[in-house]
C-alpha cells in the first residue's frame, strides 16, 4: 500500500493556507459513504469529491491517495486516544481499556462491521486496520513495558499477550453485545483487575 502516510503525518508543503472547512467535508463524505454501504474497494476519490462539494484536484492536494484518506477518516471515528497519566499501570490501563471499542462518531456503528469481513479479505485492508489503531496499541504497549520497569508487572511478561488478553474481552461486548448481563461501565476495571492477577511479581 503505497499511499499509507496520512495528512496528521506528512509534512505541509509551502502555499496558500489549506481550507479546514473542506478538509471536514472531504473526511464527513467519506465517512458518509461507508456509513451507506460503500465497501472500501468500491468508494472512489470521484465519488468523495463529488459528495463533499470539491474538486478531485483539493482532495489529491491534502491525501497522496484513497487509502491514506481513509486511515485519517477512519481514526476519526475514535477520536484521539486517551493519554495514561503514569500515576499507576492500573490506572492507566483502565483508562486505555475503557477506551476500546468506543467511538466519538455514530457512523461507526454502521462503519465497523462492515469493515471486518474487507479487513480479512484483504492484505490492503488488513494493514489500513493496523495503522488505525497501532497507535493506541502502542500506548498500552508502554504502559506494560513502564509496569514492568518499575516492578509493578513481572519481568518475564509476554507483554503482546497481555495486550490480547486485556483488549479481546471489551472488543467482544461491544461489538457482539456477548453477555447482556454485563455492566459495561465497570467492565474495563473489571477486565483489567482479572488479567493483573496473573501479571503481578509473585
Amino acid at each position: 500500500m503505497s499511499d499509507m502516510t496520512s495528512t496528521a503525518d506528512a509534512p505541509r508543503s509551502p502555499g496558500r493556507p489549506r481550507s479546514v472547512r473542506a478538509d471536514e467535508a472531504i473526511i464527513s463524505a467519506t465517512l458518509d459513504l461507508l456509513a451507506e454501504g460503500s465497501t472500501i474497494e468500491a468508494l472512489s476519490i470521484e465519488a468523495i469529491a463529488a459528495r463533499a462539494g470539491v474538486g478531485k484536484a483539493t482532495i489529491y492536494r491534502r491525501w497522496p491517495g484513497k487509502d491514506a484518506l481513509l486511515l485519517d477518516a477512519l481514526r476519526t471515528l475514535k477520536g484521539q486516544p486517551p493519554e495514561p497519566t503514569g500515576h499507576s499501570v492500573r490506572d492507566d490501563l483502565i483508562l486505555l481499556v475503557g477506551a476500546i471499542g468506543h467511538n466519538v462518531d455514530p457512523r461507526a456503528a454502521r462503519i465497523m462491521p462492515c469493515l471486518v469481513p474487507e479487513v480479512n479479505r484483504s492484505p490492503d485492508h488488513y494493514q489500513l486496520y493496523q495503522n488505525m489503531i497501532e497507535p493506541r496499541r502502542r500506548l498500552m504497549r508502554e504502559v506494560l513495558q513502564r509496569g514492568i520497569r518499575t516492578g509493578e508487572l513481572r519481568a518475564d511478561l509476554d507483554i503482546d499477550v497481555a495486550m490480547a488478553m486485556l483488549s479481546g474481552p471489551i472488543l467482544m461486548q461491544r461489538m457482539l453485545r456477548w453477555h447482556p448481563e454485563l455492566d459495561e461501565k465497570i467492565l474495563p476495571e473489571k477486565v483489567v483487575d482479572g488479567v493483573l492477577d496473573g501479571l503481578r511479581p509473585r
